[in-house]
């Protein structure tokens, strides 16, 4: 197997499993009511149906660390590249896919700073987990 190719499924498997910390993060803020009292209407029911999107895009995401920038610190990589999903889905998911507005701010004001935080789990969690499987890409 090429190099490329090991690296593209170092890079794939470390986002899927970013997206799966990032899942069970979302699923558990909701399911302790926490965005419902700040009124964020973000509070998913976990199933096979909400999950495998996520992972799959996750890994998808994960090809950001393929990128040749400066390796240092995988929190603030992972911090760095976080930044990629997030602006996604709150310039183009929320307003013009989902109908939620600008930002998602129909789903509740702070709706912003828990997708910053979302996608903060997700990149920290995928970059820590490249360091450990590999000594980063």
């Amino acid at each position: 197997m090429s190099t490329t190719l090991k690296n593209m499924s170092i890079a794939f498997a470390a986002g899927a499993v970013g997206a799966l910390a990032n899942s069970v993060v979302v699923w558990l803020v909701g399911l302790a009511e926490v965005t419902g009292a700040v009124g964020v209407d973000i509070a998913p029911h976990l199933s096979a149906a909400w999950l495998y999107p996520r992972i799959v895009w996750g890994g998808l995401w994960g090809f950001l660390f393929l990128l040749k920038i400066p390796r240092g610190s995988p929190i603030v990589r992972g911090l760095v590249f976080s930044l990629a999903p997030s602006l996604f889905l709150l310039l183009y998911v929320f307003p013009e896919m989902a109908g939620k507005g600008w930002l998602g701010i129909s789903l509740g004001a702070l709706t912003p700073v828990f997708v910053l935080f979302y996608n903060a789990v997700w990149g920290v969690t995928a970059a820590l987990w490249l360091r450990a499987v590999r000594s980063g890409l």
